[in-house]
């Protein structure tokens, strides 16, 4: 079975529609474990007055009943709230000759899909490119990423987040996380789990919105339970980790993207960057952040995720005016001073759709129950290869 996703619809339109294929039969799904991963994304503070308008609940429109997943397509729609006060802006239908949409937007931003989307689509209404080039879509995203969660905790794999970073501050914690994850994570403001350095980001936040300016920071995803072998070595495309790449960069405003030690693995030795073998098989250390190979190790997966400032600035740079070609100020939209921390809820969806398509080419299956065995009988077969039984 194809495992795909893809969304539909605009920052500003009537709704956004998630819709994702290869989810075997049988999982149990309800729109409210859904549900809490939308409101997980719309929280962190520095998020602007959108998330005082949207509260985002999905409408299951397909692929789903009793409770349960039916093998087919699944589609689910979020509404916009606000799509009461951009009706006439964003209406599909023609205007009347000689009329005008308003809230055009002929000054791109600096850092936006603005001005490059313009001139590849050739629009004179950069209001065309911004609409669905917003962050506001990655709201399918993260439904789409909520029901792989679902499919990952039937085979033990469970996914977190937390800010190791923002506006220039940096948090320290230590081994280990905490168990959940993103309960300890998510009692905090911006979904930091070192007290000191919350309260240093809070106020750079303060301070970056006092002046009309936003902050980026830094990400950290991890994935626990993940058995050995996810992924391939055989093809670059088939690479786990070459996808995680891809997947998380695809996040608007995300610049970069680090697996275990990242570049820090470039600046040490080799005694000092790969992770020594111990009987069992398990592993000394994770330096390489659960994959090898374009596989996972069996190790917690560990990826870090970095976004640059939000490019909607409050007191705008410099650009020019499409319509006039002088100089002009940036288009001001309303927006956040940071999302770093509703980022890293999206990131976690972005990996969950990953590791659920690497999951379901391993070992396939139409229904769950079918899914089950093979991942079963791969489990023992590698227990039986390693040494004393030990778990893989």
């Amino acid at each position: 079975m194809t495992f795909r996703f893809t969304t539909a619809g605009e920052s500003h339109g009537r709704g956004l529609v998630g819709i994702l294929e290869g989810i075997p039969a049988g999982l149990p799904v309800s729109a409210e474990r859904i549900n809490v991963e939308l409101k997980r994304r719309m929280g962190g503070y520095g998020r602007g007055a959108r998330m005082k308008i949207e509260s985002d609940q999905i409408e299951w429109l397909g692929g789903v009943r009793a409770g349960e997943t039916l093998g087919s397509p699944i589609a689910m729609l979020v509404w916009n709230r606000d799509w009461e006060h951009w009706q006439d802006v964003m209406a599909a239908e023609a205007d009347a000759p000689g009329a005008e949409r308003r809230r055009q937007v002929t000054r791109p931003r600096p850092g936006h899909a603005d001005l490059a989307g313009s001139l590849k689509y050739d629009r004179r209404d950069a209001r065309d490119i911004l609409e669905r080039a917003s962050a506001r879509e990655t709201v399918a995203r993260v439904a789409c990423g909520a029901v792989c969660k679902l499919l990952l905790e039937h085979f033990g794999v469970e996914i977190g987040s937390h800010v190791v970073e923002l506006g220039g501050v940096t948090a320290t914690y230590h081994a280990p996380l905490p168990t959940p994850l993103n309960q300890a994570a998510d009692a905090s403001l911006v979904r930091c789990l070192d007290p000191e350095a919350e309260r240093e980001m809070i106020a750079r936040i303060d301070a970056a919105q006092a002046a009309g300016d936003t902050l980026g920071g830094v990400v950290e995803v991890i994935a626990v339970g993940l058995p050995v072998g996810l992924g391939s070595h055989v093809s670059w495309d088939a690479k786990l980790d070459g996808r995680l790449a891809q997947a998380l960069m695809s996040i608007p405003a995300v610049k970069a993207v680090e697996l275990g030690l990242g570049f820090e693995a470039a600046r040490r030795k080799g005694s000092e960057v790969h992770d020594e073998i111990l009987p069992g098989l398990s592993r000394a250390t994770n330096r390489a952040g659960g994959t090898e190979g374009g596989m996972t190790t069996g190790e917690p997966l560990v990826a870090r995720v970095a976004m640059k400032p939000i490019s909607t600035l409050m007191s705008p740079l410099r650009t020019v005016d499409l319509k006039t070609g002088g100089p002009a100020q940036a288009q001001s939209e309303r927006s956040d001073v940071t999302a770093v921390p509703a980022m890293g809820v999206i990131a976690e969806a972005m990996v969950s759709l990953v590791l659920a398509q690497a999951l379901l080419e391993k070992f396939g299956g139409d229904a769950l129950s079918e899914t089950r065995r093979n991942f079963e009988g791969y489990v023992a077969q590698v227990r039986a290869r390693t040494p004393k039984g030990a778990a893989s």
